[in-house]
């Protein structure tokens, strides 16, 4: 009885009516699951992930062709810094893994740090040097950024928000919504910080699959609860 339980309970908790993942060539995938429930799948994300994978598909399938030893580094100072791994996609979102990408808000480097953000975590800026092209001290910049924007959030989609648009907006967007869940409170977000956090949801989809944003359920937050 306990054996039939315990089957029931992963087959539950492995159905998905609809999920976009890439295939081996860089395609994107269609695989169907089946469940009780109807639509499980957030609408809010759903057909955005689906949308963003097929336009950009051949772009990701190149960013993973070079990403293995950006994110064997990036996975080590994130594991010291006791950070889930996944937070590497917000470089791919960000730079493409370029460290020499530059906005045309000056932000620069590998997690397009803005010069003030950076200097405050440590980064040397100069004429002669700027840290935040250097893949190592960047990272570890980011893993300390993104690690206080968890404390003072608490929920890593309110983290990736912020990390976007900055924090005075997602306060904002809290006491109009009158809640901390992001689902509820994007209405109120800038229309690009709203896409930008559906890009690192869609990205990691396309590295991991579904089940790569299981970290964002110690939240309550994740993409699969409505």
């Amino acid at each position: 009885m306990n054996n039939l339980v315990s089957l029931k309970n992963i087959f539950s908790a492995c159905t998905f009516l609809f999920i976009v993942v890439p295939a081996v060539d860089g395609r994107t995938s269609e695989i169907y699951f089946e469940g009780k429930d109807k639509a499980p799948f957030n609408k809010h994300v759903k057909q955005f992930v689906k949308t963003y994978i097929k336009q950009n598909r051949q772009n990701l399938y190149c960013i993973k062709q070079r990403s293995s030893s950006p994110f064997i580094m990036i996975d080590s100072v994130f594991k010291r810094y006791g950070l889930p791994v996944q937070l590497k996609y917000l470089a791919v979102v960000e730079s493409e893994l370029k460290t020499k990408a530059v906005s045309k808000v000056g932000a620069v480097g590998l997690w397009q740090l803005m010069p003030a953000t950076s200097r405050i975590l440590g980064l040397k800026i100069s004429s002669r040097c700027d840290e935040r092209k250097n893949y190592y001290k960047s990272t570890r910049a980011a893993a300390r950024y993104l690690k206080d924007l968890h404390e003072e959030f608490g929920d890593w989609l309110l983290v990736f928000a912020a990390y976007n648009g900055g924090e005075g907006p997602v306060y904002s967007a809290i006491r109009q919504s009158g809640s901390k869940n992001f689902w509820r409170l994007q209405p109120y977000l800038p229309g690009e910080t709203r896409d930008y956090v559906k890009k690192i949801i869609s990205t990691c989809y396309y590295f991991e699959g579904p089940y790569g944003l299981s970290f964002l359920s110690k939240t309550g937050n994740t993409p699969h609860a409505n």
